[in-house]
């Protein structure tokens, strides 16, 4: 299969070393001013891993019209403004497959439900998400992640192409409990993060059981499956976002109570927004989120939020 690669990031970059190697045809675009690219186009390289040499590097977004496939892997609130880029240049009538995660803050709308407004008829949109780092994967550390689309003929394909004896792929059944889930365990995987820099890293579990219990509600709220919030996307994607060292969403949330400066992307800091949104259009309390979305935005100390949750009415677990 012909495919390209949007973005050239950490993600973007394994994505092309990765499907390389389970034996497609891939270019790999990024911005012509991008340091990412700049630096590929030099040595093919990054920080992780080394793309080989059947990847195909490339500036000019119109090659992509070659492709039968596109995988997106951006930051989330620049979706919209890609796809305008793709439509413009015509490339709608496309298989894409989204390999990120987060929810549009001004919209609140999922990621394929952006990419639905642009792709052409005879186009389909998938996402790709579950658990597993770069850093573990390049190294032949398995892990399994979902494929799910509202096309089960593309779903079943994409499967069956990119499963692999490091990724185990999954099908997906639940598009909305999907999304939703992959995006809301960043903000979980910050307020792991700042648990940690308060010294408070045993109420991990309890934050892992109540932010899968928040999240299955929204998730049943806005139409989805509430048990998604328990699968692949966002409780088994857990162990990578609350307590591994690769983590940029719990690094973030560490590096924020010491009052440090983080220079990567951690899309919780703006999913969490989005959340914020989704609360008040569903009526669904996401005391979590609204924690973390306080001490980011609100400049709450994270003792008194802390503090604030406990404090919060006493009920039964399951209510």
């Amino acid at each position: 299969m012909k495919i390209t690669v949007i973005g050239c990031g950490r993600w973007g970059t394994f994505l092309a070393w990765y499907l390389e190697r389970v034996g497609h045809d891939v270019t790999l675009y990024g911005r012509v001013n991008s340091r990412h690219m700049i630096t590929l186009m030099k040595t093919r390289r990054n920080d992780i891993l080394e793309l080989g040499n059947g990847v195909t590097l490339s500036t000019n977004l119109s090659d992509a019209k070659e492709s039968e496939l596109i995988i997106i892997s951006v930051d989330s609130q620049g979706l919209r403004a890609l796809f305008e880029e793709l439509s413009a240049a015509g490339i709608t009538d496309k298989q894409f497959v989204l390999c990120m995660k987060g929810i549009e803050i001004s919209t609140g709308k999922r990621l394929s439900e952006i990419a639905d407004e642009f792709v052409g008829e005879n186009g389909s949109v998938a996402v790709w998400i579950g658990p597993g780092h770069v850093q573990e994967f390049y190294a032949g550390i398995p892990n399994c992640m979902v494929i799910d689309s509202k096309n089960e003929e593309v779903k079943k394909q994409l499967v069956d192409e990119f499963s692999s004896d490091i990724i185990r792929l999954y099908y997906g059944d639940d598009l909305i409990g999907n999304e939703i889930g992959a995006a809301a365990k960043n903000v979980i995987g910050i307020a792991a993060g700042m648990l940690d820099g308060l010294n408070l890293s045993s109420l991990k579990g309890a934050l892992m059981a109540r932010g899968a219990r928040e999240i299955s509600r929204l998730i049943k709220a806005m139409g989805g499956n509430e048990l998604s919030a328990y699968g692949l996307c966002h409780l088994g994607d857990y162990e990578a976002t609350v307590f591994s060292q690769f983590s940029h969403n719990r690094k973030f949330g560490e590096a924020f109570i010491a009052g440090e400066k983080c220079e990567w992307l951690a899309e919780g800091y703006y999913t969490v927004c989005a959340l914020m949104k989704l609360e008040e259009i569903y009526d669904v309390e996401l005391p979590i989120c609204r924690t973390v979305y306080d001490v980011l935005y609100k400049n709450v100390p994270p003792k008194i939020a802390l503090d604030a949750l406990f404090e919060r009415r006493l009920k039964k677990e399951f209510y």
